[in-house]
């Protein structure tokens, strides 16, 4: 009896520390701020902080300022509301023009932590729609950190920034002169710099990832000059400053459009000055009747500009400012699915064939800029494989695969090329993990954003509807993934990882396919080079029949 008094004394010992391991009340430059913690096994816990103020209230089409700060406690257990935006099926608005807010995940053990490596994650959304708290998934948050920040060891941050016509509307000029919502990253990266030290983190070793839009904005923020010192690495899943949808090179026919239909200009920005956001947010958004008669590409209008200040200059133009990053991108295999069955919806149809003229009609939407000669050169190149008789089968693969190549992987590739040239150390995969969605035909295999719920650990926050190979998936993703973010080397950091990673560079360029079989077989080669070769080569040589410019 005795001996099991003692085990019990030292059983307490053992665990008091782990308990009693909690950063309590943190102060920060604008006040003091206190979490709630949540447990996540024996000895472990994480240390939560929703909606911590990183800017005051933005006011419109103005870069945002300092917050004023607060006295007392703030209570940071409730994530805040999302920047004012239109819902998914664009028939309201939800959120508030108050939201520049961020969120704090700190992954706790026996003892308080410091100096540990920071991801700061930048929601996707078409530039339009997102926060950092979204999409709940049985219960939460889609970008919820705590598993990622737990058995990563690192501290994830999640923020808002400014969408759609509030975040990106541009005039074009110094008027208005658009990326508020990059402004707004920036500004969150640049909190989490000067305050992270205080929630034990390292503000000399901080990644910032995102998604889609996000990562189109990480990409930016690699680029911008604004961002020097900031940050010391970069991911970028699926979308890069390159990518067709992530510029809007003819911003004052969207504020035309937007701001109150005069041809005037100063009416017109009076106009826009003086008009209610929630009427302002509903003109910015995508206008669905035009759906098919173009592709999707066509209808994404609210994204980043080339201002002179942020974006000095064309992004391809900027890869000397990405130098200091180390650099980890990659995308889906079927990233283009999603928005090539919306242009041809035959694709998932299985009694529809997708004939010849479908396929040249997609290429020829694509390729408007360069005319009649584009489509029948890409044509040309996408159906060399097809043989006589190709199955329905291989053209509907096909199609999906020109979307995926156009919009997401071939921008990529040349991204991390340009970045390679100008000394940064950079990673290249394709996450090809067959799709989960029910109802698409057999040959798809990993959608556009499905790699999200594999790097937020939601196997196992949520492990009733995953099975085992999501766990293994989301765990090799999570080790190389935050290996990365400590080390700048996705093989080296504290976490196993089933094989190492090679380092990109332009001889072979080598990459990972990722999928729940990571095994000595998932490091290739040259990845899809001859389509990369195509439209950075043959395709960027072709002369230019319609400029942009005239073209939005």
């Amino acid at each position: 009896r005795q001996t099991d008094m003692l085990l019990v004394v030292l059983l307490a010992l053992w665990l008091g520390p782990a308990h009693a391991a909690k950063l309590g009340v943190v102060q920060t430059e604008g006040g003091k701020v206190e979490g709630e913690t949540h447990r996540m096994g024996l000895l472990r816990s994480v240390e939560v902080f929703k909606g911590i103020p990183f800017a005051d209230v933005p006011k419109r089409w103005e870069k945002p300022k300092p917050h004023p700060g607060w006295s007392g406690v703030l209570k940071a257990t409730q994530y805040r509301e999302r920047c004012l935006q239109v819902t998914l099926l664009q028939t309201k608005t939800h959120g508030s023009e108050d939201c520049l807010y961020l969120n704090i995940y700190v992954p706790q053990g026996r003892s308080v932590p410091s100096n540990l490596a920071v991801m700061v994650y930048l929601f996707g959304g078409a530039f339009l729609l997102g926060a950092g708290d979204d999409v709940a998934f049985l219960g939460d948050s889609l970008y919820d950190g705590k598993e990622l920040a737990d058995r990563g060891e690192v501290i994830v941050v999640t923020v808002n920034y400014r969408v759609g016509t509030l975040g990106f509307l541009s005039t074009g000029d110094g008027r208005v002169a658009g990326n508020y919502g990059l402004w707004d990253q920036n500004a969150a990266v640049a909190w989490v710099h000067r305050n992270i030290a205080a929630f034990g983190g390292n503000p000399d070793n901080i990644t910032v990832f995102g998604q889609s839009a996000g990562a189109a904005s990480v990409s930016f923020q690699m680029l911008s000059p604004y961002s020097k010192g900031l940050f010391r690495r970069a991911i970028s899943q699926c979308g890069v400053a390159l990518s067709p949808w992530a510029l809007q090179r003819n911003p004052l026919a969207i504020a035309r459009k937007v701001g109150c239909r005069t041809t005037n200009e100063e009416e017109m920005l009076t106009c826009l000055r003086m008009s209610d956001p929630v009427g302002l947010t509903m003109a910015g958004k995508l206008n669905l009747l035009q759906l098919g008669r173009g592709p999707v590409l066509d209808l994404l209008e609210l994204s980043p500009v080339i201002d002179g200040d942020f974006i000095p200059d064309e992004p391809s133009k900027l890869f000397h400012n990405a130098a200091e990053f180390d650099y980890l991108a990659g995308v889906n295999s079927m990233d283009g699915h999603l928005f090539a069955g919306i242009d041809v919806p035959s694709i998932n149809r299985r009694r529809a064939n997708t004939t010849v003229e479908q396929v040249k009609e997609l290429l020829a939407g694509l390729t408007k800029q360069k005319g009649g000669v584009a489509v029948e050169s890409a044509y040309g190149a996408y159906s060399a494989h097809w043989g006589s008789a190709p199955s329905q089968e291989v053209v509907k693969k096909t199609v999906a695969d020109i979307e995926t190549d156009f919009l997401f992987l071939v921008p990529t590739q040349i991204a991390l090329q340009l970045a390679y040239r100008r000394g940064a150390h950079t990673y290249s995969y394709l996450f090809n993990m067959k799709t989960r969605i029910p109802g698409f035909p057999r040959w798809v295999e990993a959608e556009h954003a499905e790699d999200l719920q594999y790097v937020f650990g939601k196997p196992f926050s949520t492990p009733v509807v995953y099975l085992p190979r999501h766990r293994d998936l989301s765990g090799y993703m999570i080790a190389y993934w935050t290996n990365f973010a400590k080390t700048g080397d996705p093989s080296q950091g504290g976490s196993r990882v089933p094989v190492p990673w090679p380092a990109f560079s332009t001889t072979h360029r080598p990459y990972l396919l990722i999928n729940h079989k990571i095994n000595k077989n998932s490091v290739s080669f040259d990845l899809r080079q001859q389509y990369v070769q195509y439209w950075t080569e043959t395709y960027s040589r072709l002369p230019t029949v319609v400029s942009e410019e005239l073209d939005a």
